[in-house]
């Protein structure tokens, strides 16, 4: 089948009866109460999930496999020459659950390269829309079109049995993740670059050639595209984008529809688009402070007047984090090595100072530390990428790797339809006044 395929089968066939004898012994036991509060409010905090690749922890951050960001940084493979981590690598990690070796990692590589086509009609797809269009709706119309490839679809037309579920998503996952970085680049082109496009280098890692498709040919560019596309890939199963993705493949929806329902979650201000709102809060501090490089205490006081509208500080707080996103600091590890003048990336670190203090004055915020999407845009635009709707197509590309090794596990180990239980105002009146029950099956 191929080495990854069957290293994949091994662990997963190994997992899949430890899960069955796990509920054969403990399925009864409870786990955790349900507040009012958290089926009113986003289900935060409610356990209803197994995500195998990652898991996040408030004071520890996000963690692949076990391993930090920090220790991922030091311990997967890197390009010749390079020093930010392949995520052909921690692709592998998530996919298997072992360290890849450089042989591991370059495997990877080759078979991503090998199915790297894409048919001429998802271009012509994205042609007929509007150059208007945002890049996110280009991209999801890029993703859907491509669908016309699906093993499992087809496979599952024709017939297939349900043990066989998992190989026909594991084809389509490495055919998805091989194409998308030229459906991304392809749009980039066309909407910011008059169409003039860059044939893929056959010869560079999946995050190089991204950065050669785009155009940007530094090699400290190609650098921050590995470490980008590395620490954006994963953030566990409860966000909106893993979510949506395993939501709808229970459903037994291919990886092309599943992937393109995650990616229009991940469109969402309060969620993957944050990270154009942070670029833009900054152009336009800049703008009415006169100043490229503003003070932090005029930062302070542009924060309080932002507050003071009701609004928030982009980039500030996280949904389960209580400290400093790890992923933010890598970024800032970054940038005070490739460009720790650039005053743009001095007013993010600025920033940095000014915000916490006058966020933790305010009773009702319990983070007020910086996430991920705070410093990502600095980065891009000092080399040159200042089209800010843009950068939620990275983010996609990148969480792609994550949510679609996701949905390997879910069909190797054959979840079923997702189907939580829902109730109406009317039932939890009457459950508050002692006169039915909400919680059943």
């Amino acid at each position: 089948m191929g080495v990854i395929k069957d290293k994949f089968k091994e662990k997963a066939d190994g997992l899949s009866a430890e899960v069955k004898d796990i509920l054969k012994q403990h399925g009864e036991k409870v786990i955790g109460e349900v507040k009012l509060s958290q089926i009113y409010q986003g289900m935060r905090g409610i356990t209803g999930l197994v995500t195998e690749t990652s898991l996040l922890d408030s004071q520890d951050g996000i963690r692949f496999r076990g391993y930090s960001i920090p220790e991922l940084r030091e311990k997967l493979p890197k390009a010749d020459g390079g020093s930010e981590p392949l995520p052909e690598g921690l692709f592998y990690l998530m996919l298997v659950g072992e360290l890849p070796t450089e042989e591991d990692a370059q495997h990877v590589t080759n078979v991503w390269q090998r199915r790297s086509h894409v048919p001429g009609h998802v271009f012509h797809t994205i042609d007929a829309l509007p150059l208007s269009s945002h890049p996110m709706t280009q991209f999801v119309v890029g993703i859907m079109a491509l669908q016309t490839e699906s093993h499992f679809a087809k496979q599952y037309a024709a017939g297939m049995s349900k043990k066989d579920y998992w190989a026909a998503v594991f084809d389509d996952t490495m055919d998805l993740i091989a194409r998308l970085p030229r459906i991304a680049a392809y749009i980039y082109r066309r909407k910011y670059k008059l169409g003039n496009h860059i044939q893929p280098n056959g010869l560079l890692d999946w995050a190089g050639n991204f950065a050669h498709m785009l155009g940007f040919e530094d090699q400290s560019f190609r650098e921050l595209m590995r470490l980008y596309m590395t620490i954006h890939c994963d953030h566990e199963g409860g966000n909106v984008s893993a979510h949506a993705t395993h939501l709808v493949g229970s459903a037994l929806s291919d990886p092309y529809l599943s992937f393109a329902a995650g990616m229009n979650g991940l469109a969402g201000p309060l969620h993957g688009l944050a990270n154009q709102e942070v670029i833009k809060w900054i152009f336009e501090m800049q703008e009415e402070l006169e100043t490229d490089l503003p003070t932090k205490e005029q930062i302070g006081e542009y924060v309080r007047k932002t507050l003071a509208e009701g609004k928030v500080v982009p980039g500030y707080g996280h949904a389960v984090l209580r400290k400093t996103d790890p992923r933010f600091e890598a970024q800032m590890d970054f940038g005070k090595k490739h460009m720790p003048d650039d005053p743009l990336v001095q007013t993010v670190w600025n920033i940095y100072e000014a915000v916490p203090p006058i966020l933790q004055s305010i009773a009702k915020i319990k983070n007020p530390w910086p996430n991920v999407d705070a410093h990502s845009g600095a980065l891009l635009v000092h080399y040159g990428m200042v089209e800010y709707e843009f950068y939620t197509v990275l983010f996609g590309v990148s969480r792609s790797l994550g949510v679609l090794a996701s949905l390997c596990w879910d069909r190797a180990l054959g979840f079923p339809l997702e189907r939580p239980k829902s109730v109406s105002n009317r039932l939890v009146k009457l459950w508050l006044e002692g006169k039915g029950e909400i919680w059943g099956d």
